[in-house]
């Protein structure tokens, strides 16, 4: 469901920044070239964020994420509507259950259920795609990256957790002034279900974080 919304939300996007880019067309037929030329754009932004995860089951594990809250860096450089990319830097907390599969659970039958406090950290670089609209600014957004997940202590013992990880989204920046503005987007990050248990194996399916985000930034 989630895939859905996310994908009908890039389709709205993406119709908006096609039907901008048609409007802009016909503006800048009449205009001048020096004035249709793209301005390079380069900001910074901050954003919070909520976490709605994926769980996955595999090799006799039934593993569940827990949803959080998160922050982001980013910072980002926009040459022209179709050319923009981003680094961006994600933190947020990552708490992991682990517990038999019932009738499936082979060499973790007598595996007790169990709770890891971990934390995430997520590293990419992103590609932007994106038409400017009088203060608005519409954008797809899409990259590669790492999700790396750091358990706490535990008895039971643990293991950080590295992962690539693939990046999609969308969202829309509203311009407050020629410095400032609000940043809201949507973005679904995919990689395999991290193991930071030392007791189970790792279930060895894709899963997915959604994070809805709202911040600010600032464009130099």
């Amino acid at each position: 469901m989630r895939m859905k919304w996310m994908l009908t939300t890039l389709m709205v996007i993406g119709m908006t920044a096609l039907t901008g880019a048609a409007m802009y067309g016909q503006d800048t037929a009449t205009k001048p070239t020096a004035e249709a030329k793209s301005e390079v754009v380069t900001d910074a932004g901050v954003s919070g964020y909520a976490t709605f995860n994926s769980g996955t089951s595999g090799t006799g594990v039934v593993q569940t994420p827990s949803n959080a809250y998160g922050g982001m860096f980013e910072l980002r450089q926009l040459r022209s509507d179709w050319l923009g990319y981003e680094m961006a830097f994600n933190y947020n907390s990552a708490d992991q259950k682990y517990a038999p599969k019932t009738g499936a659970c082979q060499l973790a039958c007598q595996n007790p259920v169990t709770s890891i406090n971990a934390g995430a950290l997520q590293f990419s670089i992103d590609y932007i795609a994106s038409h400017k609209i009088g203060n608005l600014r519409p954008f797809a957004v899409g990259g590669l990256g790492f999700f790396v997940t750091i358990p706490g202590a535990t008895p039971l013992g643990n293991n950080t957790s590295i992962r690539g990880s693939y990046i999609a989204g969308g969202g829309l920046d509203y311009d407050f002034s020629k410095h400032l503005g609000v940043r809201l987007q949507y973005r679904e990050t995919f990689y395999k279900a991290p193991n930071i248990s030392a007791i189970y194996s790792a279930t060895g399916q894709l899963t997915e974080t959604g994070e809805p985000m709202g911040g600010v930034y600032y464009r130099f």
